[in-house]
């Protein structure tokens, strides 16, 4: 377990020298540990760190922002999911100097809340990282006064994988996502699946794939 004073993580060290960083970050509710069996599935010679959201809703579980859940869709805390923006944004700098790996080389993605962070980190700051990951999760119609004006300029690449049976975020969501980033101009792929709200087998291969091509490996020098 670590602590950089801003962010608590674990990590799963790259073999020999890492072809690149995978940020992974949780859903609501979870821990920095949920996605630990994704991380063993990522190519071995990817570091990867994967985050403790800040906010702590009861023990072992805690959030990005707190979210409510009602006849008008899912309602947040806007200040919340800001300043827990602003936090992911110095916190990946800050591990990418740590190990050497520049935003060239570095993708962030996560489940649910983690995927609505995963893409407001990337489309607020897309110097910071290569491509962003969001896995049932959905683009926060409040982050769109936060979009970088030259995103579309950067060479971020996001992932969409969503499951048409979502019953906590529904698919709607994906779709949503994809015409924000059509016209924004940021290059994506969108992949639908017949699942709920999770992260499956075909998910999880399908994001280990996109991971691959993201990430190319190292060539001698």
């Amino acid at each position: 377990m670590n602590n950089d004073n801003t962010l608590t993580f674990i990590e799963r060290a790259a073999v020999g020298t890492p072809r690149g960083l995978v940020v992974l970050l949780h859903g609501v509710g979870a821990n920095e540990r949920s996605l630990w069996p994704l991380a063993q599935e990522l190519p071995a010679d990817v570091h990867v760190v994967l985050v403790r959201s800040p906010l702590t809703l009861a023990p072992g579980m805690f959030a990005f922002f707190q979210v409510q859940f009602g006849a008008n869709g899912p309602q947040i805390n806007p200040g919340q999911a800001d300043a827990s923006r602003r936090q992911l944004i110095k916190f990946i700098a800050a591990q990418q100097a740590r190990l050497d790996i520049d935003p060239a080389r570095t993708l962030v993605a996560g489940f649910s809340q983690g995927g609505i962070m995963s893409a407001s980190v990337a489309l607020s700051s897309p110097a910071s990282v290569a491509g962003f990951g969001v896995l049932s999760g959905r683009i926060l119609p409040e982050l769109e006064p936060e979009i970088a004006p030259d995103v579309a300029s950067h060479e971020v690449h996001g992932l969409v994988l969503h499951g048409i049976r979502d019953s906590k975020l529904g698919h709607f969501f994906a779709e949503r996502a994809q015409q924000l980033l059509q016209r924004l101009g940021v290059p994506h792929t969108l992949k639908s699946y017949d699942a709920d709200h999770e992260l499956t087998p075909a998910m999880r291969q399908d994001f280990i794939l996109w991971v691959n091509a993201r990430l190319p490996a190292l060539t001698a020098a």
